[in-house]
């Protein structure tokens, strides 16, 4: 899950224990966290836009898709008129903190590491703030995470 520095933190996360991961506008993305997120699955928290951008830490989805509240709250950032609670458009999930790495694993480490050539980050032009990991290349970037 990617998330600019400016709006959230792992550090922040630590400090929260919890989160919703609100906001998510992009209709892939939605259905990566609607459809196949479930609790205890782990979560790389990828810092985008930061110097360097990569990865900063670990989390866990503690609560599986459920609507954004707040795509149904009239004049907040997130409101989306054309959903509707009986039909919502767009979900969320809560996302528990886990660890903070001691340095962040930067993106450039991650395109050269054996075993991540087919990781979405990794690739040209994807952008999307909501990405799946095989479970190998999650326990590539955590070992990287942890001795970095």
């Amino acid at each position: 899950m990617k998330c600019e520095p400016s709006a959230y933190t792992i550090e922040r996360l630590a400090k929260d224990k919890v989160t919703g991961w609100e906001g998510v506008r992009n209709y892939q993305a939605r259905n990566f966290m609607r459809d196949e997120m479930q609790v205890g699955d782990g979560v790389l928290f990828y810092a985008s836009n930061a110097d360097p951008s990569g990865v900063t830490g670990i989390a866990e989805i503690v609560r599986a898709g459920y609507p954004d509240p707040f795509a149904f709250k009239k004049g907040h950032a997130y409101y989306d008129e054309g959903s509707r609670k009986d039909a919502p458009t767009w979900y969320t999930v809560d996302v528990g903190f886990v660890e903070t790495f001691p340095s962040i694993v930067p993106l450039e480490v991650l395109k050269r590491t054996p075993g991540l050539e087919q990781m979405m980050v990794t690739r040209k032009g994807s952008r999307l703030s909501v990405q799946p990991v095989t479970k190998a290349e999650f326990d590539i970037v955590r070992k990287l995470g942890k001795t970095s």
